[in-house]
């Protein structure tokens, strides 16, 4: 009697596995050839673009930007020198404006402000060079972390790629007019974004391969001084040699503005003499037409 309920149970447990094992298999083999579904590989795919997220590469996508205001006795030996040395790293210039200074100032002669986009592992070398031959003022660099944003962003790419592959599957066995006119619509909305999704992944690996110098230089006649005094009287006495200074390229600068400008000043001071002159000759003119009159009238 113990022996047949022994049985019956062991047939009972191993009905109950099978139908288990055959729920399980109905789960997954869901179209005929064993295939997953879409929602089941669109949530495989969006469970791995989250894991890709959250553990970030060990390569980091950095963006690097360098804003530097530097001083050179001579501008055009410096813009050949950092032409040469932007060849030299692989750089090139993205823009360049030069501007020629007052012809009468003493100090200040031309500007130029430059951006240059130089390899981001050529970035110190290329600074080191600016610093030996110009007199670095400032300079502040800046490094913006944008791997999240690429990360997001590749992952759009691959998620439209793939969803276009499927949409070309679609319309190749499309079978009304209707089918084919809303695959196509689809087709043509997902070219559009993984075109600027695409544009977009460009746009920042330029940015990280190339780092950026906004380069501000200036002509001048005397370098400035970039250390600070310690002491109280050091900064007065610093800043009154300062003013003295600019008091004499002030004068300095008025004098040749003066000489330059005697040729206006002639000019200035000629019309009023002319016009005096023509005033007083009308005035006599007049009053010589005046005596003649009345002399006419004495003698008629």
């Amino acid at each position: 009697m113990n022996a047949r309920k022994i049985t019956i149970w062991i047939v009972c447990v191993l009905l109950l596995l099978g139908l288990t094992g055959c729920g399980k298999a109905a789960d997954v083999d869901m179209r005929p050839g064993g295939t997953m579904t879409d929602d089941y590989i669109s949530k495989e795919e969006i469970s791995t673009d989250a894991d890709n997220a959250s553990s970030l590469p060990e390569n980091r996508k950095l963006i690097q930007t360098v804003n530097m205001d530097v001083e050179t006795e001579n501008l055009d030996t410096v813009l050949a020198q950092l032409d040469s040395r932007i060849a030299e790293l692989g750089g090139y210039i993205e823009n360049s404006h030069i501007q020629n200074g007052s012809a009468y100032s003493g100090r200040r002669y031309r500007t130029a402000s430059i951006t240059i986009r130089i390899p981001a592992q050529h970035l110190d070398a290329f600074i080191d060079r600016v610093a030996d031959i110009s007199n670095i003022v400032s300079s502040q660099k800046t490094v913006e972390d944008v791997t999240l944003s690429y990360i997001a962003t590749e992952s759009r790419m691959k998620a439209l790629q793939t969803e276009e592959a499927r949409l070309l599957e679609l319309l190749a066995r499309a079978e009304t007019l209707e089918d084919l006119l809303t695959v196509e619509t689809r087709l043509t909305d997902v070219r559009t974004e993984l075109e600027q999704v695409t544009s977009a992944l460009r746009v920042f690996d330029n940015q990280v391969d190339y780092a950026t110098i906004r380069l501000s230089i200036d002509e001048v006649k005397e370098f400035t001084e970039v250390t600070e005094p310690e002491t109280v009287w050091q900064r007065i006495s610093a800043g009154f040699m300062e003013s003295l200074k600019g008091v004499g390229s002030f004068l300095e600068d008025l004098f040749v503005f003066l000489v330059v400008s005697v040729p206006y000043l002639v000019l200035i001071a000629v019309i009023p003499v002319g016009i005096v002159l023509i005033i007083r000759l009308s005035g006599r003119k007049k009053r010589k037409m005046q005596r003649q009159e009345q002399e006419q009238k004495k003698n008629p």
